[in-house]
């Protein structure tokens, strides 16, 4: 990779570079660069859209209604109701 291109790209990414960073990350960056280039050059024509690699089923269970009586019992055994409320004391 060309050094100013290192130094603009640094610049873009608003990262500082000191001058004894600059030859070693020149290569690693040549390195990504290259990988990527290589990666180009498989065909994923014929592959399905994914969100990730090891998706196997659906993990989420199916909403089902389950009736439940919770409430009416809670409000056999209060003292003091009002319509479906329960009554309290005042607190203050």
């Amino acid at each position: 990779m060309d050094i100013a291109e290192l130094y603009t790209t640094a610049e873009l990414a608003q990262i500082k570079l000191e001058d004894s960073e600059v030859e070693s990350l020149g290569g690693e960056v040549s390195q990504m660069v290259a990988y990527f280039k290589k990666m180009m050059e498989v065909s994923v024509d014929a592959l399905e859209p994914t969100t990730h690699a090891f998706i196997k089923k659906n993990r989420l269970r199916p909403d089902t209604f389950h009736p439940s009586t919770l409430a009416d019992d809670i409000l056999e055994q209060s003292p003091d109701l009002e319509d479906r409320f329960i009554c309290i004391p005042n607190v203050l």
